[in-house]
């Protein structure tokens, strides 16, 4: 199978189901955003994280292929797709409440950093943001399931959750914000 196709050197790209669409198109920065999203988690993996956040980043990375081709795919086409789902918000759900348990609880905003897991997991949360603006507006032009963006929305904070175990674990300091006029 040849990686190139030359199909997309116009600029259009098909969704699931054959429909092309510009590349510029809100959906297709939505499903985008969440490659960047898997690659990021990928590299947070390089860095030394701790064994239970490795197993619990593989899972991630797996569920968000699957809300890949859920948000490449439009919400009317019949597709025999695996869909993102409420099993995948609740996975997030346990994995934040069993690692908050081990985590003092916060008083004050922190700033993003720590061990190079740790920061790394911090902008992946970030650029998880991102992907959730991008495939709100998306839902509000195409139609996006609400399902799809629960996850995304509790995937962010799972991830903020995890770079404070991580830290954690690596033995790093939380620096807490400190406005300058309290200073």
């Amino acid at each position: 199978m040849k990686i190139y196709t030359k199909k997309g050197d116009s600029g259009e790209t098909s969704l699931f189901g054959g429909q092309r669409v510009s590349k510029s198109s809100k959906r297709i920065d939505s499903y985008g955003t969440v490659d960047e999203l898997n690659s990021i988690l990928g590299m947070a993996t390089s860095f030394g994280v701790s064994e239970k956040g490795t197993k619990l980043l593989e899972t991630v990375q797996q569920q968000l292929f699957v809300l890949g081709a859920d948000l490449a795919t439009p919400q009317s086409k019949e597709h025999r797709i695996e869909r993102i789902g409420n099993a995948e918000v609740e996975f997030l759900e346990k994995a934040i409440d069993e690692m908050e348990e081990t985590l003092e609880p916060l008083k004050n905003f922190i700033l993003p950093g720590g061990s190079q897991a740790g920061s790394t997991l911090h902008f992946a949360r970030t650029v998880c943001r991102r992907a959730e603006r991008i495939t709100v507006e998306c839902r509000h032009e195409e139609g996006i399931s609400e399902v799809a963006i629960m996850y995304i929305n509790r995937l962010s904070d799972f991830l903020f959750v995890l770079a404070r175990y991580e830290n954690k674990q690596a033995g790093t300091l939380e620096t807490s914000w400190v406005p300058e006029r309290n200073k």
